[in-house]
């Protein structure tokens, strides 16, 4: 007892510093990562406002050439004095294109670069065709394109006749330059990425630049929809190409193009690593001495928790099929109950029954019926095969399976499955069958789930009086309304 003791002691001495050191490296490490997430939102902010502020000055000198546009004397003007009215707010820094105004058909009507603008058709831009097809879109940034032998971004307006039908479409371009030049102020590690994105997930510009991955999806593996609902955030994801696992994170994402910096995590957690290799280098030594004096029992403890565990197999599982047993399914349906109970969702159970099975025994013998069994209980297997759900043989030839969180649609759904693959199997089983009834239903505090039972078997037996090999669904009420 004095060794155990010891033992025990020097157990617990190990764990209590493991604790608190394990709490200082998390603590270590949270702060690293928010460290982290704060700086590359800076960044982010940084440069998405230098972006959409660039973006917003374009968008109000096409708005005021679509207003120009408007004015009745216009037309009352020679070319050059046309040009200095419409293009007099026009933006011209050194990585925006010149704007140009195109007629309903598409064709160059007006440049801002010359009095004579060129013989262009852009009808099949994608540009020009949006703004046919949606009125009221507004300011319209392309995806990332070869515009006037440049690759840029286009952003193009509708101008709108008196009555509302196409009059034309003014259209100009950031230059690609812009963003090379903004991204190269900046001291970023190797391994670093900045994304520009569109709001429906292509990819604007990034850097390391990449021409392959532009014009391109880059949301798929989150969703634009997760971007989009938070204003701002972070999520950790995986580069495209070079495979490497970075934080992303983004300032706002209420602006027309988002900026994502990425960082890698390698990077984020390089000082906090250092430090848990050294704390765990003393916890190491001090583990050390004292598995001398735990390793016996430690296989001891090993030794009898095998034992039980397949002692707890054994006694849980049906030893011809495989699937749990009846005590274990009890158990697993009265905590899935009390599980839907609490967060008001519904639970759905499949009562399964082999059609005929008594006759097939006695015509074939038992060996091949316990064999129908097997091949039964492999198909239930197959289609029920969510974490939650719960599949047993309560013996002889019923079967049952607990579906939580599955309505009777659904339900339904998933008992039509396992009948056809068991009516698929048995071709060449002298075409045994199964019969099942299906109930669902949302679980009040005040019911038991002996309810849902009832119903299920119900709608078992109404299967089989309707002439087997078929499903039903019970309403979850007690006199049973059977749906077929």
């Amino acid at each position: 007892m004095s060794a155990r003791l010891l033992i025990i002691s020097s157990i617990v001495t190990v764990l209590g510093f493991s604790g608190v050191c394990g709490s200082i490296m998390l603590e270590m490490r949270r702060s690293a990562q928010e460290l982290a997430r704060q700086t590359q939102e800076n960044l982010a902010s940084t440069i998405g406002a230098d972006i959409n502020r660039n973006i917003e000055l374009y968008d109000l000198s096409l708005r005021a050439v679509v207003s120009s546009l408007a004015l009745p004397e216009l037309a009352q003007v020679d070319a050059k004095i046309r040009n200095l009215i419409l293009f007099d707010h026009s933006v011209s820094a050194k990585h925006f294109g010149p704007m140009q105004v195109f007629d309903p058909t598409g064709r160059l009507w007006l440049d801002s670069a010359t009095l004579t603008p060129q013989s262009v058709d852009r009808a099949g831009e994608e540009f020009f065709r949006v703004h046919v097809e949606q009125p009221d879109l507004g300011l319209y940034i392309s995806r990332p394109m070869q515009h006037r032998g440049t690759y840029s971004v286009v952003l193009s307006r509708r101008v709108s006749a008196p009555d509302g039908s196409l009059a034309g479409v003014v259209a100009g371009s950031i230059r690609f330059s812009y963003f090379k030049d903004l991204f190269n102020r900046l001291h970023l590690a190797p391994q670093d990425v900045i994304a520009v994105v569109a709001r429906d997930g292509t990819l604007m510009m990034r850097t390391p630049f990449d021409p392959g991955l532009l014009g391109t999806n880059v949301m798929t593996n989150i969703g634009i929809d997760k971007l989009l609902g938070q204003r701002r955030g972070w999520f950790s994801g995986h580069g495209k190409i070079d495979k490497i696992g970075r934080m992303y994170v983004w300032a706002d994402s209420s602006r027309p193009l988002i900026v994502l910096v990425g960082r890698s995590w390698d990077d984020v957690f390089v000082m906090w690593r250092q430090e848990a290799l050294r704390i765990g280098a003393i916890l190491l030594v001090l583990a050390v001495i004292v598995a001398g004096f735990t390793v016996f029992f430690i296989r001891e403890i090993d030794r009898r928790a095998d034992a039980e565990r397949r002692l707890e197999e054994l006694a849980t599982t049906d030893g011809l099929t495989g699937l749990t047993n009846r005590r274990k399914f009890d158990l697993v349906m009265d905590r899935e109950w009390r599980r839907a109970v609490r967060s008001a969702t519904p639970i759905s159970l499949l009562i399964i029954d082999a059609d005929h099975f008594k006759s097939f025994n006695d015509n074939f013998g038992h060996q091949a019926g316990d064999q129908v069994l097997v091949g039964i209980a492999l198909c239930i297997a197959d289609s029920a095969a969510r974490a939650a759900d719960c599949a047993a043989r309560f013996g002889g030839e019923e079967f049952a399976v607990l579906l939580p969180g599955m309505n009777a649609t659904q339900s339904q759904g998933v008992a039509e499955t396992i009948r056809r693959k068991v009516e698929l199997w048995s071709e060449g089983q002298a075409g045994v069958t199964v019969s099942i009834g299906v109930a669902s239903m949302t679980p009040a505090p005040s019911q038991h789930w002996s309810v849902l039972f009832e119903a299920a078997d119900k709608a078992l037996y109404a299967a089989k009086d309707l002439g087997r090999n078929r499903c039903v669904v019970a309403a979850s009420r007690a006199d049973l309304n059977l749906v077929a």
